[in-house]
């Protein structure tokens, strides 16, 4: 039987690929064939996630891709030691629940620099010549937030939005270079960036929120899943869009 989702041999960058839906994303990858390679800040925490996954000939970069200015160096590097890109997966970011009150302008650019500025130059540059196969995919990983409003979140959901909104502009842009670029917009996901965002803000926002998350707590293999359908051929006629992967989050 032909399966519909399949990497074999191809190229796929992960960034952010050290814990939670970056980690699983990895790993899920790697089942359907894809050579993996994998970029965050913790070594350590690479090295472990290398030695989980299947097969062959998966690489792995320490880099804090927070520094804007290190990202050009980085895809240069890593094009040159694994092979152009057949995929890139961008799911670092970081959650920041504070009031506007402290909502300063230094904060501001912190979350930006990891959620949207690094996001959006780790596109320009794996997108140069020479750098990317044909048919190259991308997907970033968004958040509900970009679309529902919620208390003390504003710098966070901004982030989200600003990535959302570039997709959507990408798409066009891209297209010339028969790239396909997409986003997913997950809700509650059990990882540890959720513990702390649950930590921070009280049992009774997780509550509320998860009462509208009609199928229950998402885990990292959920987006994981969606991801490697956009990343395969079966979903070359998708570009552009924000995917919602939330149990129902956002239906009402």
């Amino acid at each position: 039987m032909k399966t519909i989702i399949d990497l074999s041999d191809k190229n796929i960058l992960v960034i952010g690929a050290s814990s939670g839906i970056g980690r699983q994303t990895a790993i899920t990858l790697s089942q359907i064939g894809a050579k993996v390679i994998l970029v965050a800040r913790n070594e350590e925490r690479l090295q472990s996630v290398i030695c989980e996954l299947e097969g062959a000939g998966h690489h792995y970069y320490p880099c804090d891709v927070s520094k804007v200015e290190t990202i050009e160096n980085l895809i240069k590097t890593i094009v040159a030691e694994a092979g152009p890109l057949d995929g890139l997966v961008y799911t670092a970011g970081m959650e920041a629940p504070v009031p506007l009150t402290q909502a300063k302008p230094d904060r501001v650019q912190e979350v930006f620099d990891i959620n949207y500025f690094a996001f959006l130059e780790t596109v320009r540059q794996a997108t140069k010549k020479g750098r990317f196969n044909a048919g190259m995919r991308i997907v970033g990983i968004s958040s509900v937030a970009s679309v529902r409003g919620e208390k003390s979140r504003v710098i966070y959901s901004s982030s989200k939005g600003a990535m959302d909104a570039a997709i959507r502009c990408l798409a066009v842009e891209l297209a010339l270079k028969e790239i396909c670029i997409n986003s997913i917009e997950p809700s509650m996901i059990d990882t540890e960036m959720y513990l702390r965002f649950a930590e921070r803000l009280g049992e009774g926002s997780v509550t509320y929120k998860a009462n509208r998350q009609f199928l229950g707590m998402g885990q990292p293999q959920d987006v994981a899943n969606a991801v490697a359908f956009l990343l395969s051929p079966a979903s070359r006629f998708i570009t552009g869009i924000s995917l919602p992967v939330d149990g129902g989050f956002t239906s009402c």
